[in-house]
């Protein structure tokens, strides 16, 4: 019986693994075949593009940590290594129609990690409000422009009570009689600060794309701007529940507002030229880690 058990888990994994690749593998075709036949003048700058993704892994590498300052605050401790192992499977599920699979699987892989149920549960949460959060906050700074004085205020509303509501006193009460205990201020405002220093480094990787791209009017679009403009193309395509990977919304998005900068083709080249990007370092990121940390003695699991 407990073989056949292991036998229907396996069974299961793989179809589940096969599910991933066919979804992410029809992404990143669909976005090649566009990126080849575009209309645009472009001489890619291998350097410029190999700072681009370096900045997309450090940006993965922040919220990894951010996410383990949220479990520490419960008092879980998490090797970083099995962490990351998790956060960057997980990260695939965004592929699959329904965003639910990447919350799933972040639970039920913390759990097999030693992570308590309600931690667990809790974690996958708490980050999905900082990171709405701290994605707002940085818009709403970054590209003031972009929107009315009053959506402005409705946005800093939203960053503040996104993360401020993990650590109202009130609202922790309550939360604590949930999962069992509150998180701290402190927990809450190191995951947020990590979640915003990584939107940051999402914005410097796009922003390298473009002279990695080699767009003209790449001088007219601030780091700034373009930080602004892909967190709230990624936050927009995250909240679409009808579209795997943000795919057309992300898109939409920064095509909207990168055409007074780039020009209609340079915004169309740099958002399919970043869908192209980020979807072959959401792919090899962990594979990279399973080479890295697969025989190491952090896999077990939990750091004592």
């Amino acid at each position: 019986m407990a073989n056949r058990h292991r036998w229907l888990v396996w069974l299961a994994q793989l179809v589940i693994a096969g599910v991933v690749v066919a979804m992410v593998w029809r992404t990143f075709a669909a976005n090649w075949r566009e990126f080849t036949s575009l209309h645009v003048a472009l001489a890619p700058k291998p350097g410029w593009i190999a700072l681009s993704v370096l900045a997309v892994l450090a940006t993965y590498a922040i919220q990894i940590e951010s996410w383990r300052r949220i479990l520490a605050g419960w008092g879980q401790r998490l090797a970083y290594g099995r962490a990351a192992r998790i956060w960057l499977l997980v990260n695939l599920g965004r592929y699959i129609p329904g965003k639910v699979w990447s919350v799933a699987g972040l639970i039920v892989l913390a759990q097999r990690a030693g992570v308590e149920s309600w931690a667990a549960g809790a974690s996958a949460f708490a980050i999905q409000a900082v990171g709405i959060g701290t994605a707002v906050a940085l818009v709403a700074l970054a590209i003031p422009g972009a929107t009315s004085p009053l959506r402005l205020v409705v946005a800093a509303l939203i960053a503040v009570g996104t993360i401020g509501i993990l650590a109202w006193d009130r609202v922790a009460r309550r939360l604590a009689a949930l999962v069992g205990r509150a998180l701290p201020l402190a927990a809450v405002a190191e995951s947020a600060t990590l979640t915003f220093a990584s939107w940051v480094t999402y914005g410097v990787a796009f922003w390298l794309l473009v002279p990695g791209l080699g767009l003209t009017g790449g001088g007219h679009l601030s780091l700034p701007t373009a930080a602004g403009v892909f967190a709230l193309g990624y936050i927009l395509g995250l909240l679409a529940l009808f579209a795997p990977g943000g795919v057309v919304v992300r898109e939409v998005t920064f095509i909207g507002l990168l055409t007074p900068a780039l020009g209609s083709g340079g915004a169309v080249a740099l958002s399919v030229g970043s869908r192209v990007l980020l979807t072959l370092t959401e792919v090899a990121a962990p594979l990279i880690v399973l080479l890295i940390t697969g025989k190491t003695k952090e896999d077990a699991g939990v750091r004592t």
